[in-house]
């Protein structure tokens, strides 16, 4: 078409990732990549006796040791797992926070539920202890912008900073929100992705309920098995990913070395229920189309899905006929949730990281514990499954779906 505007490729230069799979983008990738079944299975005291009373934590990990104790003050655990992310990326990335123009530096921080845990913490004390013991602390603590403000400060970044909350979707919005400010020329350099920390009995139980998550309790390394006919629900897990994005002519000019771009990003409503995707899949499928004609490339371009595969029933399926539509049988297709559990609204933000590292090794990870894939997914879709698998990879996708009916995909190329 006469005069259209080439497709916006927003550079990625830095990646950090704590998960339950390990601390670091380096650990992390291991994990996923070598198929093994998670490490990061734990039975918090506070689940005792639900349903489900296992999670996917990173108990290695000594946020005082890197923070400092002072900082933790103000930092609930899903702000400080950001802080440790965004610190891993700028190094990556080759920034130096000291030097940077601070207020040409965005972060857009997806979350879920923010500082839910130390909410439930403090209605505990308002029930058995009255008001004059809850902490003053609540509000700081507990806000969805509590992980980008604490990364603002840390990183002394001056320019916008928002949170994002689409329920899972929330990481790949907010990636999505940074790939529109850097092509707007708001900014040259975003900090991005997600996080989350929701070891909350109170949520968990409501899960339970709602019969989202898993309660294979006799065997809980292997009951987040995405795209498994004998699937029965996620496994929640923890952690925060964000990566580094740059203008192209940023990076180039200070002799960045460029990862990955993001070439493409869409976005829908479902407009359909709180709980359940569209039935037809109809949002995730307009949300990748509109990822593709950004990018102004075709399904048949794509080589590689990070789906969002959570391990329920309802979405596996419905996400599945979804990218068999619009990509056909070609692309390899892997979900990474059953290594780090599902971590909400940081899942994207993990996940599209994982994308990066599976573009530049130029392989896919395994869908750990997927032995029998249901008989009611597209015949052609190419689950990868076992073992990692090799391929030439340039371009993926990456996507997401969250409660409300919150759909958003990337597409990533190399550069």
């Amino acid at each position: 078409m006469p005069g259209r505007q080439p497709p916006f490729e927003a550079a990625v230069t830095g990646l950090g990732l704590v998960t339950a799979a390990g601390a670091g983008a380096k650990a992390t990738w291991h994990a996923v990549a070598g198929g093994a079944p998670p490490e990061g299975v734990h039975r918090p005291a506070e689940l005792a006796e639900l349903p489900c009373d296992f999670m996917y934590l990173n108990t290695g990990l000594d946020p005082a040791a890197v923070l400092g104790t002072a900082a933790l003050r103000l930092m609930d655990r899903f702000t400080q797992l950001a802080v440790i992310a965004a610190r891993e990326a700028v190094a990556d990335a080759g920034l130096d926070p000291a030097a940077w123009d601070g207020a040409r530096v965005a972060v857009v921080i997806g979350s879920a539920h923010g500082g839910l845990p130390f909410y439930d913490e403090q209605h505990t004390v308002l029930a058995s202890r009255g008001t004059r013991r809850v902490s003053p602390k609540l509000a700081p603590l507990t806000v969805v912008n509590g992980a980008a403000s604490g990364v603002v400060a840390d990183l002394g970044a001056l320019g916008p900073s928002l949170a994002v909350s689409t329920a899972c979707s929330s990481g790949t919005v907010a990636l999505g929100t940074a790939h529109q400010m850097l092509r707007s020329g708001a900014c040259d350099i975003v900090v991005a992705g997600g996080a989350e920390s929701v070891l909350s009995r109170l949520l968990i139980a409501s899960a339970c309920r709602l019969r989202a998550v898993s309660t294979r309790r006799s065997d809980p390394a292997t009951a987040c098995r995405p795209f498994d006919a004998d699937r029965d629900g996620f496994v929640v897990g923890e952690g925060a990913g964000l990566l580094v994005l740059e203008r192209p002519e940023h990076a180039r000019a200070r002799g960045a070395a460029v990862r990955a771009v993001v070439r493409g990003y869409g976005a829908s409503s479902d407009a359909c229920s709180v709980v359940a995707p569209d039935p037809e899949g109809a949002g995730i499928e307009r949300a990748l189309r509109t990822a593709l004609a950004d990018a102004d490339l075709a399904g048949s371009d794509v080589d590689h899905v990070n789906a969002h595969g959570t391990s329920t029933v309802l979405n596996d399926l419905i996400e599945g006929h979804a990218l068999s539509r619009v990509l056909g049988d070609r692309p390899l297709v892997t979900s990474t949730k059953a290594v780090t559990g599902h971590t909400l609204g940081a899942a994207g933000g993990i996940e599209t990281a994982l994308t990066v590292l599976a573009l530049e090794e130029q392989t896919v990870p395994p869908t750990v514990n997927l032995t029998t894939p249901d008989p009611g997914l597209p015949p052609g879709l190419d689950l990868v499954r076992g073992s990692a698998r090799r391929a030439h990879l340039r371009c993926a996708v990456k996507t997401s779906l969250g409660f409300g009916g919150h759909n958003a995909a990337l597409v990533l190329t190399r550069d």
